[in-house]
């Protein structure tokens, strides 16, 4: 049955070229009989028996080609039901096919083709009630015999029409479906972008800082070995810590990557926050910064974001003033708790940073830590200021909201 099905739905016109030889046969065996028999069932001249024949073979036409082209068809069936009707040759077998065209009309043709079948639906039975009147059925049995046919043909159209609704409403469901589809695969584009965006902010921020600290570490301990052991040592405590730390924090970030597992010994080492700013000023003053670090206001709670990104903007920022301040170069921190928000500044007196790594971005990758600032700010619904300061130097000012944050 599933191939029989197949072969239908694949080769359509086919199978109604099958139905139109079989109405053709069924029409022929009927002229055949009005022709032959003795006392036949309707009384037909000779021009009208010639003229059924170009009449039954438009209409079984119809039947074989109406899903190819069912308006030509329908106008073809048109002109069929004309001839019969002005040369007052009796239906045959072959007249189901206007039936048949009015359906398909109603159900794939165009809107004008569906409303000329829905007209014709309505006013052919009652045509051919008064061109072939049977005197042997009274008024009555004659009305209600049209009746009967007009709702057979106004049925027939109301089926094609709900079967037009139904394949309309099954067509939309799938365009919806494929516009949900892809609606769904943009915004996982745009939340694999923002968590790769994510990713690299936190990579950076901690390979940039600590392996900063551990350059400057590294050098100072290389200058001083021979001249103060103690010295040199103490740097080489400070870069075993530092790595450490940085350890520890690509352990939490890749664990975060890897949902579901747990971090070997224990639970990853928690988001740094403004509960760590103090360590993260002395470890900067090791190397050699000075930094003069305040806070003002009283403390409060916040959320985890705003005191990581908080953490994040200061950690950048006295690592780009290690990096372009200068030897000589000192940091200012400023944390001022507001009663809607926390301001935050942190400023130097170095030579400042090359205007391309404010402004464009950076080059050769340069600049990527001004653009992660930025960002996490604006994820907190923030505002950060940074650019070179009156007097030398560099500067970065942020506005993180307390309340009403997401």
């Amino acid at each position: 049955m599933y191939r029989v099905y197949e072969f239908i739905r694949r080769h359509p016109t086919w199978v109604d070229s099958l139905w139109a030889v079989v109405l053709l046969a069924m029409s022929a065996g009927w002229l055949v009989s009005v022709i032959a028999a003795p006392e036949p069932p309707v009384e037909q001249s000779e021009a009208q028996l010639i003229a059924s024949g170009p009449i039954v073979l438009a209409l079984c036409a119809v039947v074989a080609l109406r899903r190819r082209a069912p308006e030509r068809m329908l106008l073809l069936t048109a002109g069929a039901g004309v001839a019969e009707v002005a040369t007052g040759a009796f239906p045959v077998p072959a007249n189901f096919a206007m039936l048949v065209i009015v359906f398909t009309n109603a159900s794939r043709g165009r809107r004008w083709a569906s409303r000329l079948a829905l007209a014709g639906a309505l006013v052919a039975p009652t045509i051919s009630a008064l061109r072939w009147p049977d005197e042997e059925q009274s008024l009555a049995a004659e009305i209600v015999g049209t009746v009967f046919l007009t709702a057979t043909f106004v049925l027939a159209w109301v089926l094609g029409d709900s079967m037009r609704t139904r394949r309309a409403y099954y067509a939309q469901l799938e365009e919806r479906a494929a516009r949900l589809e892809k609606e769904r695969e943009a915004q996982a584009k745009v939340a694999v972008a923002a968590e790769r965006a994510r990713i690299a902010r936190e990579l950076h921020d901690v390979v940039a800082h600590n392996v900063s600290v551990m350059v400057v570490q590294a050098d100072g301990a290389a200058y001083v070995l021979d001249a103060a052991p103690d010295q040199a040592r103490k740097a080489l405590e400070t870069i075993s810590g530092t790595g450490r730390q940085a350890l520890s924090e690509m352990r939490r970030l890749l664990g975060v990557l890897r949902t579901g597992e747990q971090a070997e010994g224990g639970e990853y080492v928690p988001q740094p926050g403004i509960e760590q700013l103090t360590e993260l000023v002395d470890q900067v003053r090791d190397t050699g910064l000075p930094v003069d670090f305040r806070v003002e206001g009283t403390p409060c709670p916040m959320p985890s974001s705003i005191g990581l990104t908080a953490y994040r903007i200061v950690q950048e920022a006295l690592t780009n003033t290690r990096k372009h301040g200068g030897p000589d170069a000192g940091a200012t921190v400023r944390l001022t708790y507001g009663a809607d928000d926390l301001t935050l500044l942190a400023e130097d007196d170095g030579r400042g940073a090359q205007r391309e790594l404010y402004e464009i971005g950076g080059l050769d990758g340069l600049g990527q830590g001004l653009i992660g600032m930025r960002e996490r700010v604006g994820m907190v619904g923030g505002s950060l200021d940074a650019g070179p300061r009156p007097g030398g130097g560099f500067r970065i000012s942020a506005v993180l909201p307390l309340k009403n944050t997401t």
